[in-house]
């Protein structure tokens, strides 16, 4: 197969509105709650290594002598912000939490994919040029992490790790022992009182490459 030379937020936009059109007959694409997704994409070249995130998921290069480099679309993050004070004030599972979470949600559907808001991949592919985009040369990365925010918590949210002890947890023992350890993390503090968040056990997901 022929590597696309087009943009990543090129390729993208196709692969949103290819999507779309697959459900235009059969589903209300106009509602607010219609299904979306954050995006992380990779692309090796023979010199460079070009790459795109869109909404919530986490991008980490293990950059040739230098500090991690993070990249993490905080639009979403940055507009929950005016609104999680109530809902981080209730018990992780008590009613009150709940229904905080509820009119989060709520909240948060008015600002996605509207300018001032953040943006994810849902229906309409100009959403593709609101994404993070960028380039570096393919012989200064040594690896790439890929993290859904439910498996960067560890370093983002609760704070037990660096984004190099993370990159050399999943180096020496993988992702699933990164999990492992969100996971112990997450039990380890039930209703939310140390570490106040959305969702007590957030879906986690991690790859992990090196770069030969």
């Amino acid at each position: 197969m022929t590597q696309s030379a087009d943009s990543l937020t090129t390729i993208l936009a196709a692969g949103i509105k290819a999507t779309a059109s697959m459900h235009d007959f059969c589903c209300d694409l106009s509602h607010p709650g219609s299904p979306s997704a954050t995006v992380v994409m990779l692309r090796r070249t023979a010199d460079t290594l070009d790459w795109l995130v869109l909404a919530d998921s986490v991008l980490v290069l293990d950059v040739l002598d230098a500090d991690p480099m993070v990249i993490c679309d905080e639009r979403e993050a940055l507009t929950g912000n005016r609104y999680r004070d109530p809902m981080n004030a209730a018990a992780g599972r008590s009613s009150e939490h709940l229904q905080a979470l509820s009119r989060y949600m709520e909240a948060m559907r008015a600002h996605r994919n509207v300018d001032g808001g953040f943006w994810v991949a849902a229906v309409d592919p100009l959403a593709a040029e609101q994404a993070l985009t960028g380039t570096m040369p393919v012989d200064r990365v040594r690896a790439v992490a890929v993290l859904s925010d439910g498996a960067s918590r560890l370093v983002d949210r609760f704070g037990l790790a660096t984004w190099r002890q993370l990159l050399d947890l999943l180096d020496h023992d993988g992702p699933a022992e990164l999990i492992r350890q969100v996971r112990e993390a997450e039990r380890s503090d039930p209703n939310g009182s140390r570490w106040p968040r959305g969702k007590i056990f957030d879906d986690a997901t991690a790859v992990y490459g090196r770069i030969t």
